[in-house]
C-alpha cells in the first residue's frame, strides 16, 4: 500500500493522493510490512511514533514526496508575548500543553553529565526566527543578558571553549513552572516576539517508536528539528530526535536533521539494560554499569546481528545539536554512516559531559564510517569501548576542537584515508588501532588506561571473549603525511600528558625488536605488571613529517621536509583543499599497506579487515582511485609536486 500525507487532509480521509491523511503519525498506526507513506510539503508538528516495522527485503518507507520539502518539528509557534520590563517578555502557558513531559521542568542529568555550575540547565529550548536562544541561569542574568564569549573552561581541550556564534549569547530565556503553568521569559533584545516567529520545543522525538524492535525502516527526504530529548550517555536509555529503538536495518537518508536538544540521530542502547545507575544510586562507577550493560545486553535484550544494529545513516545535514550528531551504544552495531555534513555539534557550551561529539559510539562493532564531513564540533568522532572491527575512512575533519578520539578499546580499528585538519587532531586512549595513509596537521595524545578493564569480542560478533586493560601500543602508523601545524608539549592539566605530533607521540613505546629483545631478558615474564611496565611495540614507518613534527625515534624509511601542508576551504557547497607537496615526498616510494601486512593486535588476534572478512584494499585512494602499485604518503594516489587544489567534499 502507498499513502499519502499532506497539511491540507484529514486523518479521517483514505491516504490516497487525492484524499490525503493529515499526520504522519496516523498513517504510521496504519502501515505494514511493504508499505509506503508519501509526505508532502508543510509543516508537521507531531511525533511521528510507528506502531509497527518491517521485514527484511519489505521495509516500512516513509519518504518525502519529490521535489517537495516536508518538515517535522518538536516544537509549537507561542504568539501573544506580554512585555515585562526592557527587552525582557513572558508568556505563560498551561501545563497541558505538554502532557506528560513538560521540557521546562526537565533537568538534563545522567552519567558522566559535568555541569560548569551547580545550575542544570532543561531540556526546553525557545527558536526566534529559527535560532536555539540561551538558557539563562536566573532571572537576574535574564536580565543581564551579557554576551558569552566562554561559556566555562574545560582543561580537556586545546583551548578555551569559544562560542561560535557570541554574538546570539545575548539572546536568553529563562522558565518557572508551578503546578498548572509555565512562564517562559525571553530577553529578545531589540526583536519584538509579536512580529517574529517564536517557537518552543514540546516534545522528546519527532520520529521515533516508543516500542523496541520495529526494524526495517526508512526515513527519506525529511527536515526534522527542535526535540527535547535528554543527556544520552551509554549507561542510560539513549533516545534522539530520529531513530530505532533497539530494532535493526533502519535506513535515515537525505534528511536535514538539526537543533536537537541533545542528540540528533540515535542508533543506541534501550533501558532494561540499565538507566543512569551510577547518577541515581552512586554504589558503582559509572564504566562498570557500562560493563554490566553489555553482559545483560548479550543475556537478556537479544544483543546480536541477527537482532540489532545494522543500520545506515548517510547524505544527511545534521547540525546544530547539543551533544551529538549521531549517538549509540551497543544498537550500532554493523552499521554505516556515510556522506554525512555533521557541523556546529556541541558548540554552544551550555552544558558539558564525556558524551559529546558529532559521532559518539560505544561498541561500534564492524561499524563503517566512511566519507563524513566534520567541522566546528567540540569532537568530530569519539569511539569508546569496543571499537572491534571499526573502520573509520575517507572523512573529511577541520576546524573542530578536538578531530577524532579512540578510548579504551583492543583493536582492530582501522582508521585511513582520512584528512585530520584542526589543531587538535586525535586523541588515542586505546591500543591496537591502524592509522594508514591519512593527513594529520594538529597534536595528538596517547595515554594508557590501566584502572579500566574493558571487554572485546570474538571477530565480527558480540560474544565477548574477554576483558583488559589498555597498556596502550600495538598500533600500525603507517604511511601518512604528518604536517606539524602546532609545536609540541602543550600541556593538559587534568592528566599531566604533553600534547605532541604524530611520530614523536610514540618516543615512550618500543619497537617490535625492542619489545622481543625485553621479553628474552626476562624469560616467563608474562603477567600483569609485564604488560603494565613494558612499554608496547608499535609499527612506524614511512610517514613524511613537515612543521613542527618529527618522526619516531626508531621510524624506518621516513622523510622529512619544510613546506609541506594543507588546508581546506568551503566554496559554494564544495569543500576544496589546498595540498602543497615538496618535491621530497611526491617522490616517495612506500610500501603498499595490506590486511596481511598489518597483522593482528595482541588482544583480540582479529585481523584489520572489512566487516565481511575480506581483506581491505588500501590501494584504493580517497576517491577510490588506484595506486598501481606507485605507493605514495597521505591519502591520495598521486602527488603533485608544488601547490594544487582539489574538490575532497561535495553536498
Amino acid at each position: 500500500m502507498i499513502y499519502h500525507v499532506s497539511p491540507k487532509g484529514c486523518d479521517c480521509a483514505k491516504g490516497t493522493a487525492e484524499a490525503p491523511f493529515r499526520t504522519i503519525n496516523h498513517a504510521a498506526q496504519l502501515v505494514v510490512a511493504g508499505d509506503t507513506v508519501i509526505v508532502h510539503s508543510g509543516v508537521y508538528r507531531e511525533w511521528v511514533d510507528p506502531k509497527n516495522g518491517g521485514e527484511e527485503g519489505k521495509p516500512i518507507t516513509y519518504i518525502a514526496a519529490e521535489e517537495e520539502h516536508p518538515v517535522i518539528k518538536g516544537s509549537e509557534i507561542v504568539t501573544d508575548w506580554e512585555k515585562v520590563e526592557g527587552t525582557v517578555w513572558k508568556k505563560t502557558l498551561p501545563n497541558s500543553m505538554f502532557g506528560d513531559y513538560n521540557p521546562y521542568a526537565e533537568k538534563l542529568w545522567g552519567d558522566w553529565l559535568l555541569q560548569p555550575s551547580a545550575y542544570f540547565v532543561h531540556t526546553g529550548d525557545v527558536y526566534l526566527g529559527g535560532r536555539s536562544l540561551y538558557e539563562a541561569e536566573s532571572m537576574e542574568e535574564l536580565y543581564r543578558a551579557e554576551r558569552r564569549e566562554v561559556r566555562f573552561q574545560n582543561a580537556w581541550r586545546l583551548r578555551d571553549e569559544r562560542l561560535l556564534h557570541p554574538e546570539d549569547s545575548v539572546y536568553q530565556w529563562y522558565a518557572t513552572v508551578d503546578a498548572d503553568t509555565t512562564t517562559i521569559y525571553c530577553n529578545f533584545q531589540d526583536k519584538d516576539p509579536n512580529a517574529e516567529l517564536v517557537e518552543i520545543n514540546v516534545r522528546k522525538c519527532c520520529f521515533y517508536p516508543t516500542r523496541k524492535g520495529l526494524s526495517y525502516i526508512t526515513v527519506s527526504g525529511f527536515e526534522m528539528a527542535h526535540s527535547a530529548c535528554g543527556w544520552n550517555p551509554p549507561t542510560a536509555e539513549q533516545i534522539g530526535m530520529v531513530g530505532p529503538n533497539w530494532a535493526k536495518g533502519w535506513i535515515i537518508e537525505n534528511c536535514d536533521l538539526h537543533d536537537a536538544k541533545t542528540s540528533a540521530v540515535c542508533i543506541g542502547k534501550e533501558r532494561s539494560t540499565g538507566h543512569n545507575e551510577s547518577a541515581l544510586f552512586d554504589r558503582k562507577s559509572g564504566h562498570i554499569h557500562q560493563a554490566e550493560a553489555v553482559y545483560l545486553a548479550l543475556q537478556f535484550a537479544g544483543w546480536s546481528k541477527e537482532n540489532i544494529g545494522s543500520h545506515i545513516i548517510r547524505n544527511n545535514e545534521i547540525h546544530d545539536c547539543g551533544q551529538n550528531g549521531v549517538v549509540g551504544h551497543l544498537g550500532c552495531i554493523f552499521s554505516r554512516i556515510e556522506h554525512n555534513h555533521i557541523y556546529n555539534i556541541g558548540v554552544k557550551h551550555e552544558f558539558w559531559g564525556h558524551e559529546m561529539a558529532g559521532v559518539k559510539l560505544h561498541a561500534a562493532i564492524d561499524v563503517v564510517l566512511e566519507g563524513n564531513n566534520f567541522h566546528n564540533c567540540a569532537l568530530g568522532t569519539w569511539l569508546d569501548w569496543e571499537a572491534q572491527g571499526t573502520r573509520v575512512t575517507r572523512n573529511l575533519y577541520y576546524d573542530n576542537e578536538r578531530d577524532f578520539m579512540i578510548e579504551v578499546t583492543h583493536g582492530p580499528c582501522t582508521v585511513d584515508h582520512n584528512l585530520f585538519l584542526s589543531d587538535y587532531s586525535l586523541d588515542n586512549h586505546a591500543q591496537g588501532t591502524a592509522f594508514v595513509h591519512n593527513v594529520i596537521a594538529g597534536l595528538t595524545k596517547a595515554l594508557k588506561v590501566v584502572d579500566r578493564n574493558t571487554p572485546y569480542h570474538l571477530p565480527h560478533s558480540t560474544a565477548v571473549l574477554g576483558y583488559m586493560p589498555t597498556y596502550g601500543g600495538d598500533d600500525r602508523i603507517i604511511n601518512n603525511l604528518i604536517l606539524g601545524h602546532m609545536e609540541d608539549s602543550v600541556q593538559v592539566p587534568t592528566d599531566r600528558v604533553l600534547l605532541r605530533n604524530l611520530g614523536r607521540m610514540y618516543d615512550d613505546f618500543t619497537t617490535p625488536e625492542e619489545y622481543e629483545k625485553i621479553k628474552e631478558e626476562q624469560p616467563g615474564a608474562h603477567g600483569f605488571l609485564f604488560y603494565y611496565k613494558t612499554p608496547a611495540p608499535v609499527w612506524i614507518e614511512e610517514n613524511a613529517y613537515s612543521g613542527h613534527a618529527t618522526p619516531f625515534r626508531a621510524e624506518k624509511g621516513d622523510v622529512t621536509v619544510e613546506g609541506l601542508d594543507a588546508s581546506v576551504e568551503q566554496r559554494a557547497g564544495k569543500w576544496i583543499l589546498t595540498l602543497t607537496v615538496p618535491d621530497k615526498v611526491a617522490k616517495m616510494s612506500c610500501r603498499e599497506v595490506t590486511t596481511e601486512r598489518l597483522g593482528a593486535p595482541r588482544a583480540t588476534a582479529e585481523p584489520y579487515e572489512n566487516p565481511d572478512g575480506t581483506p581491505i584494499d588500501f590501494d584504493k585512494d580517497f576517491f577510490g582511485k588506484s595506486r598501481g602499485g606507485n605507493v605514495k604518503p597521505g591519502p591520495f594516489a598521486c602527488l603533485e609536486i608544488g601547490k594544487s587544489e582539489v574538490v575532497i567534499w561535495e553536498r
